[in-house]
């Protein structure tokens, strides 16, 4: 309990001193991203997974199987990409005229890393969609006489 105090005021701390400067532009960013969230990325996400679900199908084999669809082994590495894209936005599509600047290096090779590892994300993916599905597959049953 005391550690969760604490940290509640470290962040009011933190909030108290971020707001004081320029209160107003945060405000408009904050809302602005909620807007955006909300209006645009929420129908986008409805969207796709509905797209998903009918292109992947919902049912088992039988009425006894769970559904077995390639939804999440779309989901999951596309979810992992777009957080990198979001997280490094400005280096990936070079709009960091800093980044060069302060680290001497330079900001060329984001795109091709991301794009990279967007690929070996959904290869994986692809691998381990695939492997599933093969110890999965229904195998014929061999009686004693036919051995």
């Amino acid at each position: 309990m005391l550690i969760l105090i604490v940290s509640f005021a470290v962040c009011g701390y933190a909030a108290v001193r971020w707001l004081s400067d320029d209160w107003l532009s945060i405000a408009v960013w904050f809302v602005g991203a909620a807007v955006l969230h909300d209006l645009v990325l929420v129908p986008l996400y409805a969207g796709t997974d509905w797209i998903l679900h009918r292109v992947g199908g919902g049912r088992g084999r039988t009425a006894d199987d769970p559904p077995r669809t390639a939804v999440n082994h779309i989901r999951v590495p596309a979810f992992v990409s777009l957080l990198l894209l979001l997280v490094y936005w400005p280096l990936v599509f070079r709009n960091s005229p800093h980044y060069s600047v302060s680290t001497h290096l330079s900001d060329a090779v984001f795109l091709r890393r991301w794009l990279l590892i967007t690929a070996v994300l959904f290869g994986a993916s692809a691998v381990w969609y695939a492997v599933g599905r093969y110890r999965t597959r229904p195998r014929e049953r061999t009686t004693p006489k036919e051995r």
